[in-house]
Order: C-alpha cells, then structure tokens, then sequence
C-alpha cells in the first residue's frame, strides 16, 4: 500500500503531464491534502527578485486574492532568501504551523511554496522539501511555454532589446560538487548590450561576459551575435582563440565593423582549477581569495574589442585557481555606476561588497541580488548603464547554501 506521501507526489506529477500552469494551483493543493497541507500557496520571483508574485487563482482563507509580497521584508521572502524552510504561525488557524518551503530548480530559486500543517516533525518537513522540488520541476515545465508565466513575473513593461536578451540567457546559477556559477544582470526590462553564457562539456565550465557598443536595439543584437557565434564556435569544438576570431568576424560582418563588444571568454578546468582565458577589451578578470582580492588578471598585451577585424594582439593567459577562489567577471556598469553626486561605486567597493556578504554565509545568487539592489540604490533606482556581474567559485564547498 502506498503511503500518503507517496500518493500526493507520484498523483501530483501523473497529473501535472498535461496540465498548464494555470491547472497546477488545483492540483497542487488537492494533492497536498493528501499529506494533511492545507491552504497552500505558490509564489514565483519576479523578475528582479524584488517580490514573490502568487499564481494565479489563489485567495486566502477568508477568500481574498492573493498579492505579491516583498523578498526583503516577509517570512516567505525570507525563505527564498536564506534556502531554508521558515516555520510560522498560521494566521488562519492560531494552533496550527504555517511552513514556508524554498521551489528550486538545480540551484535556481524559483519561489517559495506555503502551507498550513497541524504539527511538524521530521517526517513532514520532509514530505514538505519533497513537495517543493516537485512543485519547482513542475513550474520550470510550464513557464518556456506559458504566456502567463512571462506576464506575471514582469514588474513593468519590457522593452524590445531586453525581450530578445531575455530569450537567449541561460539562467543565472548553476553548481555542482566542484563549482558554483552565478550571474545577474540589470536593468532587467531595458537592458541592452550586456550578457554572458556557460556551457559544462565534461571536466570544462565555459564562462563568458560580454559588453556590446550601444544601449539600444543594435546593442542587442550584437550581444546577441556574440553569444551565438560564441556557442557555434566552442559546440564545433574550436578554442578560445577560434572562438574569439569566431565573434569578432560574425559581428564584423554583420555590421560593417560599425558595432563592437568586448569581452572575456573563459575555461575553467574543473578538476585542476585551471584557468584559461581571453580578453578582448574588456575589464581583467579579478580573483578573491580568503576574504581579500588577490589577483587582478591583467593582459600584458590585451587583444582589440570584437567587431572590427583587427586581429589577436595577444594569446590565451592562463591562472591556476587555489581551492575556495572566487572569480569575478564584471562590466563597466558594475563599478562606473555614479549617484547624483557623481561618485562611482567603484572597484574596492564591489569586491568588498561580495566579500562581506559571501563570509556571512549568504549563497552566490544571493549575494548578488543585493549586490545589484545596492548600486540601484547607489543610482536612485536607476542605471545609467547595463551592469553584469558573473561569479565562479571553484572547490568553495558552498553548494549547500543553495538546496533544501
């Protein structure tokens, strides 16, 4: 005989098959019944993880809608901020427990799933870290094809550069039992020349940034350019070398050598902790170890932006990696962001900013969530230019701050 918990996860993924993601707020809660949760809610992150936006359909127990509440502020929040599972008193029912459940994807947080319990032991925590990460697989399922996802999770309208961007970024954290990836990128609904890229091809993590000429729509089609021609080339199993030529021909070609980008396009060996990298006009790759930043990973001959056919100055750099390193990749939007006053957020105070965080035990995206929250408050809320940070920790051992 199956057990509860059994039939709410093996009935809620039979059913989730052909269901769209309008279906699954019914569903998930009829399942999760079985398992004695009742009043569940399912909030998604909004697109800056600013806010935990409800699904669709759901009210609470006195049948008012659902709104969106604040990361930063609230126990749901602070559940998708900490990866943990927050334990409170249900509103509804005073003898009751309300659970709050991190949804994550690998290591991407999605939301955050609520519930109402009676009581919670080690078995019901269990079934309810279950729960979430089917939840979580499931939302992922629906939202590539799901107007409705893509609607809800906007705070404000897209413009036309940002919607191409959008649809060509990998998500922005990855991690396995050697590395931690993580990125973010703002302003999220204007951005225009910025991006970046990852790709695992068995012991090799492929990491590349990229700063394109412009702020506009051409911006974006010459990140765009790059990204593509940048996985065209590594997929046919060329080298950095190719690949950069690769990049800088496409976009050559493409725009008469009137648009460029610059960028580093890197590979991290991720047994060894071999570095091995190009910069074709971009800021040097920094590397913080042990609190303090220890490498600035300078070209003694750096190599021209890509765009305008100009040939390699200089060849691959290479930098071995010590167990707990952080290597930071970063455009000019990051440090040059000035406030009304005209002073820059700068070099020392990036880096001082992921340090601090990172030693209070905060995971990578985390960190850079508020690492970009900070420096929109530096500019009053709004950038003056795309900022994007990339993160890799190699052997960190700091995968846990990521699951549930």
């Amino acid at each position: 005989m199956l057990s509860d918990g059994e039939r709410m996860l093996g009935g809620l993924l039979r059913a989730s098959h052909t269901a769209t993601l309008e279906d699954t707020v019914p569903l998930i809660a009829g399942h999760a019944a079985l398992s004695g949760f009742t009043h569940t809610k399912v909030y998604v992150s909004d697109l800056r993880q600013l806010t935990l936006v409800p699904l669709p359909g759901q009210v609470d127990a006195r049948g008012v809608p659902l709104t969106p509440v604040s990361i930063d502020t609230t126990m749901p929040g602070r559940s998708f901020r900490d990866v943990e599972v927050v334990r409170a008193k249900a509103e509804d029912e005073p003898a009751a427990v309300q659970l709050w459940v991190p949804l994550i994807d690998g290591t991407e947080r999605i939301g955050v799933l609520g519930a109402t319990v009676q009581t919670v032991d080690e078995t019901v925590e269990w079934r309810a870290r279950q729960l979430a990460s089917l939840v979580a697989l499931i939302l992922v399922s629906k939202r590539g094809s799901s107007d409705s996802w893509a609607a809800l999770v906007r705070g404000e309208p897209m413009l036309l550069s940002a919607e191409v961007l959008w649809n060509l970024l990998p998500h922005g954290s990855f991690a396995n039992d050697r590395v931690v990836f993580s990125a973010a990128l703002e302003p999220a609904y204007e951005v225009g020349g910025d991006a970046y890229d990852y790709g695992i091809a068995g012991d090799n993590l492929h990491v590349s940034i990229f700063d394109a000429m412009g702020h506009d729509l051409s911006a974006t089609l010459t990140a765009t350019m790059a990204i593509g021609a940048c996985r065209n080339s590594r997929l046919a199993g060329k080298d950095l070398l190719a690949t950069s030529e690769g990049i800088d021909a496409a976009i050559g070609e493409q725009f008469g050598r009137t648009r460029f980008a610059t960028g580093i396009l890197a590979d991290l060996d991720m047994d060894t902790g071999e570095l091995t990298w190009i910069n074709r006009g971009h800021h040097p790759p920094l590397v913080v170890r042990d609190g303090r930043l220890v490498a600035s990973l300078d070209s003694e001959l750096p190599s021209p932006p890509m765009g305008f056919g100009l040939g390699l100055s200089s060849g691959l750099e290479r930098y071995q990696l010590q167990r707990g390193d952080r290597l930071l990749l970063y455009t000019d939007g990051i440090i040059e962001a000035q406030n009304p006053a005209g002073e820059q957020f700068g070099l020392e105070r990036f880096v001082d900013f992921i340090v601090r965080h990172e030693a209070g035990g905060l995971s990578a995206p985390e960190t850079l969530r508020r690492l970009i929250n900070s420096i929109l408050d530096h500019q009053r809320g709004r950038l003056q230019d795309d900022a994007t940070v990339v993160t890799v920790e190699w052997q960190a051992d700091r995968q846990a701050t990521m699951t549930i």
